[in-house]
């Protein structure tokens, strides 16, 4: 067997995993366009918060560059750049088509490649695999292969990493010694590998995982307005329902980041293609979408900012607890909103993002000495309650506000 030399596209929240994984094994090349990326990351630095110094630590002979003549030794590529939706939640598919115009530039006989980017189904072989062949003179099945792997990566996750959960790979027709070179590879990033034969089937399974998600989110976030609007207590009649063995565990809130908004997209997206317009997913999407604006109302209902001198503080700003990343965060947007309204009244606490997302948006990474009449959390990060102590003491009689309660 032909010596590996794999190559990841892509230095995000889910292209380092990658990397990092495969460096320890492997002659590794990182690629990202983005060059500010690249200099934090070889000087071990994550600016995601993911990573120590010593994680980055380059191993056997690997290394991190946004030079694309660097990949000509690599022959096993794995494309894991950004799929987001354009203003009107179209498919953007403009990152992935130009990773494959350098895989394609970068290409020879017999090289693997493998696409993990979220996608809808047929993206792979009808946009990626003509695009690769294009750019590199070679022709699929007969000078090189192609796959699938859908991406599992939960930020901020430290139980389900990409080496702990179940990893889906699928690749169609290929030999023996293509199906041992790509099994060497994904057992070097996943312990436990699913294989499948069918990419379409692979890359569907992906979108319907985050659209599930959103959807029972949606539910939950509905059934909560209708309980606001009835006046009745969201949060017992959960617990009431909870009693029953096949009552399901969801929340409501805030669905931001870059997969839950961005995935039902894609799916419904090619449903509308094969003349089939979706009823329940873009359903929900709605429903999600307006919770931005409900509970911005709602903190200023609460705390009648508007009409009485109220010292209000925010808690968390990114997409989710426990992570740095700000992408389509719904919280940052509730702030930005409110500051500029209210800057006098109003300020913000998160001790995740980076020091220059802080200084950007105005954010503290602490709380200080200074009189609050309340303290409300849009995202719970591991240091609330922490948080919430320090404003007490400024302030014994300061209020915390469940805008979930």
């Amino acid at each position: 067997m032909k010596k590996i030399y794999p190559c990841v596209i892509g230095l995000g929240y889910v292209g380092l995993p990658l990397f990092v994984r495969l460096k320890r094994k492997f002659e590794t090349v990182g690629f990202d366009t983005d060059l500010n990326r690249v200099k934090h990351l070889n000087k071990k630095v994550d600016k995601n918060g993911e990573y120590s110094k010593k994680d980055l630590l380059l191993t056997n002979k690997s290394l991190i560059t946004n030079k694309s003549f660097s990949l000509k030794k690599s022959n096993f590529f794995i494309i894991t750049v950004p799929t987001p939706v354009k203003k009107n939640f179209m498919p953007d598919l403009t990152h992935l088509k130009s990773a494959s115009r350098v895989v394609g530039k970068n290409l020879k006989k017999n090289d693997i490649v493998f696409i993990e980017s979220t996608i809808y189904p047929s993206v792979t072989q009808k946009i990626c695999l003509k695009i690769i062949e294009k750019f590199s003179g070679l022709k699929h099945k007969k000078d090189f292969n192609i796959g699938y792997s859908s991406e599992r990566i939960n930020p901020g996750d430290k139980k389900h990493s990409v080496e702990n959960i179940k990893k889906v790979v699928a690749i169609e027709n290929s030999s023996k010694e293509i199906l041992n070179r790509v099994f060497l590879v994904y057992r070097a990033i996943a312990k436990k590998l699913i294989m499948s034969k069918y990419i379409k089937e692979a890359e569907t399974s992906k979108v319907i995982e985050n659209t599930q998600r959103d959807l029972n989110i949606a539910l939950m976030n509905e059934i909560y307005l209708i309980c606001e609007k009835l006046e009745i207590n969201f949060k017992e009649v959960k617990r009431l329902a909870l009693s029953k063995w096949n009552f399901h565990n969801y929340s409501p809130g805030l669905v931001g980041g870059h997969c839950l908004p961005v995935d039902p997209y894609y799916l419904a997206h090619i449903a509308k293609q094969k003349n089939y317009p979706s009823k329940v997913i873009l359903s929900g999407r709605e429903v999600n979408n307006g919770m931005e604006k409900y509970i911005t109302n709602k903190i200023i209902k609460i705390t009648k900012i508007k009409t009485k001198n109220k010292k209000v503080l925010l808690f968390g700003i990114t997409y989710k607890s426990n992570v740095a990343d700000i992408r389509n965060s719904i919280p940052l947007n509730i702030w930005n909103k409110l500051k500029v309204k209210y800057k006098k009244n109003i300020d913000c606490v998160d001790s995740c993002v980076d020091k220059e997302v802080a200084k950007k948006y105005n954010i503290r990474d602490h709380v200080k000495k200074e009189k609050y009449d309340y303290f409300i959390p849009l995202v719970k990060h591991k240091d609330f309650n922490s948080q919430f102590k320090k404003a007490k003491i400024s302030n014994k009689k300061i209020k915390l506000i469940d805008l979930w309660g």
